[in-house]
């Protein structure tokens, strides 16, 4: 393998004259309109035509499908591409961006060399057992069955090999000094009690007045914004409440039993037994004090093996749980818990899938504290347990189906009688309503609109869509609820509607206006006359704001539903214990007043035990910051000289053509490098 290596560049030049030939040939026998498109659409990895061009070098749909290809088969077909977020476009981008790196490292004479590809090969394809290469047979078994095309694959390490050496030299003068990763570190494990005032349109607008004369004339105009361009229709309706109906159905005890003995699986148990230790740390700088206990506590209960007895947990809980509660009872949760599949990694939801006797792999860090977990048995339901929610399940679904009758029968007397009122009072003691509940109206309603009562509800919309006359009754449908039974009782076709119709939304749109100008004043205004953290919150209520806490607050986290930016971290850090930001902050739309009720220091001594791992990964960090400014600039010059050209028709028709990924067979795992174990 190595003295091929060696030969390659000797017999490049023969090998482009003769690839080159052949293809001349092959075009003239083989030409035919479509017939490359055809064998494209039937391999896209053989596919030639090109996407972009990048100096001297192509992308073609054959690059792109060959990568697709072969990280697909690295996922194994768990997924598709698209899920993980991966495009044609992307994979454009990236192939590109790998030909600059290529391209500007042969500038520089620092393209990787046959002998640098070879060593790279013979370290990344060993054999686990004897620690040597697989051998030149296996090489190209593996390489063609996980990554596709051969000669692509050893271009792309040559590519990788390059792009390191081409990274080392741009980024040899970089550095980070010890300052600032101290203060790196510092702002990063800092934590604040904050008190904190958005400053919002939503919240000023409330406080906002407008007369009746301003609103008529914004109304003026802005009369166009609140033209109808669909018919509105005021419909009236009877309704039936399936919940009423239920209220009537018997079911028995032997009904319910029945129920029971259906009940399967998760559904039959009340939850499994869980226990617990819990240690509290009071201070942040004695956190890795109580997690070194936990630790402790977890090597004792493993002692003797991966499962631990519930006896020998209570022990321990009871002499070290912080948690009275549960500590007196071994540290088992007063009932049986079941898993919330909406919360798979909520705290106790996580220790469902244990085994009985399991602890969790490691003590767990929740809401400031740590805890030890240990799953227990499963507990069954028993019939009185279940039996509520039995009731409940049988009932709705006998009452769904008397609800459905009867509405059909409403339907039939509303067409005949075109009175809902009527309808409603013949009907209400089958419904067990009373008839002014069931006899409803709308107001002018049109297509998206929120409906009272209902809601925006396609399935009403659709209902009313084909009534167009007064007295035309409509199917019955679905609402919130129950079931309605429409009957249009006027229409308005499309139109610019008169004042007084609109008066409302006019109105909201005036405050929120004038709101929105005074937004940046207010925050001013907030910020310069409050003198202390603890002013801050009066001052906010004289405007009609909120005053709102967070405590443990560490920066780059959201500041609860204001958000975050770098200005208001700066803006945070820089703060004294009881101090109010000078200057409001802009966060997003809003403005944002913070103050400092509390500030604890970053712990510098356990900066001094991570100083070079923190100094490694900044210098890292710092190093692809320039690497990726340094490449980005080589691609917008080659832009400029009119070096990159994609084809973005061809780029859109290979998009369009893409079928959905279908589920590849799993591969072997990889050697750490990317080769694919024996």
């Amino acid at each position: 393998m190595l003295k091929m290596f060696s030969r390659m560049e000797r017999t490049q030049k023969g090998i482009i004259f003769g690839f080159a030939l052949l293809m001349a040939v092959s075009l003239i026998i083989f030409y035919a309109p479509g017939r490359n498109r055809t064998a494209a659409s039937e391999d896209p990895t053989r596919s030639t035509e090109t996407v972009a061009k990048v100096g001297g070098d192509v992308v073609t749909i054959g690059d792109i499908a060959t990568q697709k290809e072969s990280l697909q088969k690295r996922f194994g077909g768990q997924f598709s591409l698209a899920q993980i977020g991966y495009t044609d476009k992307r994979f454009l981008d990236d192939l590109i961006k790998q030909r600059i790196i290529s391209q500007e490292a042969a500038r520089l004479s620092l393209s990787a060399s046959d002998g640098e590809v070879a060593e790279n090969i013979r370290k990344e394809f060993k054999d686990p057992s004897s620690g040597q290469f697989v051998g030149m047979e296996r090489y190209k078994e593996i390489v063609t069955a996980n990554y596709g095309d051969f000669d692509r694959f050893e271009r792309e390490i040559r590519d990788g090999l390059s792009a390191k050496k081409l990274e080392a030299f741009v980024t040899a003068g970089v550095s980070v000094s010890d300052e600032e990763i101290q203060d790196q570190y510092k702002r990063k494990n800092t934590v604040f009690d904050l008190v904190y005032v958005p400053v919002t349109a939503t919240r000023l607008a409330q406080k906002i007045q407008p007369s009746d004369q301003e609103l008529r004339d914004y109304y003026e105009q802005h009369k166009a914004d609140y033209k109808y361009n669909e018919a509105q229709k005021k419909i009236r309706y009877v309704y039936i409440d399936q919940a009423k109906m239920g209220e009537k159905q018997n079911i028995s005890d032997e009904d319910l039993h029945k129920e029971f003995d259906q009940l399967a699986g998760e559904a039959k148990q009340a939850g499994v037994r869980i226990q617990q230790i819990i240690l509290k740390v009071a201070r942040p700088d004695l956190d890795q004090q109580v997690k070194a206990k936990a630790d402790s506590l977890m090597a004792k209960l493993r002692a003797d093996g991966p499962n631990v007895t519930e006896e020998k947990f209570a022990e321990l809980a009871k002499g070290n749980s912080e948690d009275p509660a549960t500590a007196k009872n071994g540290g088992m949760l007063p009932k049986p818990f079941k898993k919330n599949p909406n919360k798979p990694d909520a705290l106790y939801d996580r220790m469902v899938d244990q085994q009985p006797g399991e602890l969790f792999s490691d003590p767990i860090k929740y809401g400031g504290n740590w805890y030890i977990l240990r799953r227990g048995e499963e507990v069954p339901k028993t019939f009185e347990e279940a039996k509520p929610e039995l009731l409940a399940s049988l009932r709705n679904r006998k009452a769904y189906g008397v609800a459905a009758q009867l509405s059909a029968k409403a339907a039939d007397r509303l067409k005949e009688t075109k009175d809902v009122q009527k309808v409603a009072q013949e009907l209400a003691g089958e419904a067990n309503m009373k008839p002014v509940d069931m006899a409803r109206e709308t107001p002018y309603v049109k297509p998206g609109d929120d409906v009272p009562n209902i809601g925006s509800s396609p399935q009403f919309e659709e209902a009313i869509a084909q009534l167009n006359n007064p007295n035309d009754v409509g199917s019955t449908t679905q609402v919130k609820g129950g079931f309605a039974i429409p009957m249009l009782v006027d229409k308005k076709e499309p139109r610019v509607p008169e004042f007084d119709e609109v008066k409302e939304r006019v109105a909201q749109a005036v405050k929120q206006e004038r709101a929105k100008s005074q937004l940046e004043q207010a925050a001013r205004d907030l910020a310069e006359h409050t003198g202390s953290a603890a002013e801050l919150k009066a001052a906010a209520e004289k405007l009609g704001l909120e005053a709102k806490t967070d405590d443990g607050y560490k920066l780059t986290s959201p500041l609860g539903e204001a958000g975050t930016s770098p200005a208001a971290d700066d803006v945070i850090y820089n703060l004294k214990p009881g101090e109010v930001s000078k200057s409001p902050v802009k966060i997003g739309e809003n403005w944002v007043v913070v103050a400092e009720n509390k500030r604890i220091e970053a712990d510098l001594a356990e900066f001094a035990k991570q100083r070079d791992q923190l100094k490694e990964s900044a210098l890292s960090e710092r190093r692809n910051m320039v690497f990726d400014d340094y490449i980005s600039s080589v691609q917008a010059r080659m832009k400029r000289e009119g070096k990159i050209k994609v084809y973005d028709d061809v780029l859109k028709q290979m998009s369009a053509d893409e079928e959905p990924p279908a589920a590849l067979p799993r591969r072997p795992p990889v050697f750490p490098g990317g080769a694919p174990a024996k």
